[in-house]
């Protein structure tokens, strides 16, 4: 993908009548930068780089389009084939234990949450990662969008990644979600104990052929499991999972407890401080009981 990013970016730059200095002059890198892009040779070019290079070749975005697929020529050989598989998978069943699965996520969050990665080089590759993990989200929306069930560990939304607005606007986007026909969620709560796949997340992926393929990953490991032997076994794992899970119904509520109780913003108190505040009210009037609009009224004696 490189090597055809490179000499689309020769075949405009030509066409445009430009010099590889021109170019780099007008996109703002040295000659040689753009030297490397044609040739697929040195570092990707980045997606602000991307962006310039279509605007001063007019390439009516297809540079932009092409991006991700070099972007992720970066990533092991085994991340990549689970790429393309989950681009094409009819359904795609998840498990996470840590943080919410990258389709479902709220660009803020994606970022706090790819800002953890302590190999990451600069703040422009953050921000790069978020736009690959934002343009992934879209199939969600498209005419081939896949059925998409989620299971979240407890642990996921009790964990705040982020400011607390961060996760009350995920834990929002959750129920949003949740509210379209072809996506579930669910939760896994803590009292359901241990399980097979505590060690991390597991995706199963339904293909168009009628094959499935799984993925588990860690805190710094991925592995594709593509043998149907094994794929089988990991089906068994998140079938289980999925029946200890609490029904989608249930799920909804905690998640928007949670979302209330744990992240509820600054100007809203809980439950609970609200009841302590209308006892305070009632104290200091008196004991006497609240007209409309929340003036007291003094308390009547009983009648003899």
């Amino acid at each position: 993908m490189a090597a055809l990013f490179g000499a689309r970016v020769r075949r405009l730059r030509l066409a445009a009548g430009l010099t590889q200095a021109e170019l780099g002059d007008r996109t703002h890198v040295v000659s040689t930068r753009i030297t490397q892009i044609e040739r697929a040779s040195g570092a990707k070019p980045t997606l602000e780089l991307a962006r310039a290079l279509d605007v001063v070749l007019g390439a009516d975005d297809l540079l932009v389009e092409l991006w991700p697929y070099v972007y992720r020529e970066a990533f092991p050989d085994w991340s990549r084939k689970f790429m393309e598989y989950s681009e094409r998978a009819m359904a795609i069943r998840q498990y996470a234990a840590h943080v919410v699965p990258g389709l479902l996520q709220t660009e803020n969050y994606a970022r706090a949450v790819l800002a953890l990665d302590a190999m990451l080089d600069s703040k422009e590759q953050l921000e790069e990662r978020v736009s690959a993990r934002m343009g992934r989200q879209e199939r969600l929306g498209s005419p081939d969008r896949p059925e998409l069930c989620v299971i979240l560990d407890e642990a996921v939304l009790r964990r705040p990644i982020g400011s607390h607005a961060v996760m009350r606007k995920q834990l929002g986007r959750l129920l949003d979600a949740a509210a379209e026909r072809h996506i579930t969620v669910q939760v896994l709560p803590f009292d359901q104990g241990g399980h097979e796949a505590m060690g991390g997340s597991l995706t199963i992926l339904a293909l168009p052929d009628g094959s499935e393929v799984a993925y588990t990953e860690g805190s710094d490991y991925g592995q594709l499991i593509e043998e149907p032997a094994n794929v089988s076994r990991y089906k068994v794992i998140y079938d289980r999972l999925r029946a200890a899970a609490l029904p989608p119904l249930m799920s909804l509520d905690m998640i928007r407890s949670t979302m209330e109780g744990n992240y509820r913003g600054a100007i809203l108190p809980s439950k609970s401080e609200r009841r302590r505040l209308a006892q305070e009210q009632l104290q200091q009037s008196g004991g006497g009981r609240l007209r409309r609009g929340g003036r007291p009224v003094p308390g009547r004696r009983p009648r003899p």
